[in-house]
C-alpha cells in the first residue's frame, strides 16, 4: 500500500513537471487534478539599492528661454534630466562648473547625478539670463 501511494506522489509530480510552463521568466505549473504537498518557494529579498539610484530623474523644461521648474529639491544621487524644448540652442552651466552641457537643440537633453549635498545655481551659457537652482540634500 505504501509503494502505492509513493508511485502516485510520484506520478503527480511528474505530471506536474510535464506540464511546467515559462511566463516571463518564472516557472508555473499548471493546474492538476492530483493534490500535491506545498513546497516553500525560497523568496527574493527586497532590493536594498537606495531608490534615488533607481528612480526616474528629475525633468527639467527648457522653453520660451527659462528652466521650469525654476528650482526643484532632489535627494542625494538623484538626476536631473533638462530638455530643450526650445527652437533656438541651449546648454547648462553650474555657477561653480560641477557640470556643464553640450550645446542642445530642440528636443535634446542632458542628465546629471548630483552624488553631493549642496545648493547648485546653473544658467544657460548662451543666454545667461535663463537661470536655475538645484537643491540637493
Amino acid at each position: 500500500m505504501k509503494n502505492t501511494y509513493w508511485m502516485m506522489g510520484l506520478a503527480a509530480l511528474l505530471a506536474g513537471f510535464l506540464t511546467m510552463t515559462t511566463f516571463g521568466g518564472t516557472l508555473a505549473l499548471a493546474a492538476t487534478t492530483v493534490a500535491a504537498t506545498a513546497v516553500p518557494v525560497a523568496q527574493t529579498p527586497a532590493s536594498t539599492t537606495p531608490a534615488t539610484e533607481d528612480a526616474a530623474p528629475v525633468a527639467v523644461k527648457i522653453d520660451n528661454f527659462s528652466f521650469s521648474p525654476n528650482t526643484i529639491t532632489i535627494a542625494v544621487g538623484g538626476s536631473v534630466r533638462w530638455t530643450n524644448h526650445d527652437d533656438v540652442p541651449h546648454n547648462v552651466v553650474a555657477d561653480d562648473k560641477s557640470f556643464k552641457s553640450k550645446t542642445m537643440d530642440t528636443d535634446e537633453n542632458f542628465t546629471y547625478t548630483f552624488t553631493k549635498p549642496g545648493t547648485y545655481a546653473y544658467f544657460c551659457g548662451l543666454h545667461p539670463k535663463m537661470t536655475g537652482k538645484i537643491v540637493v540634500k
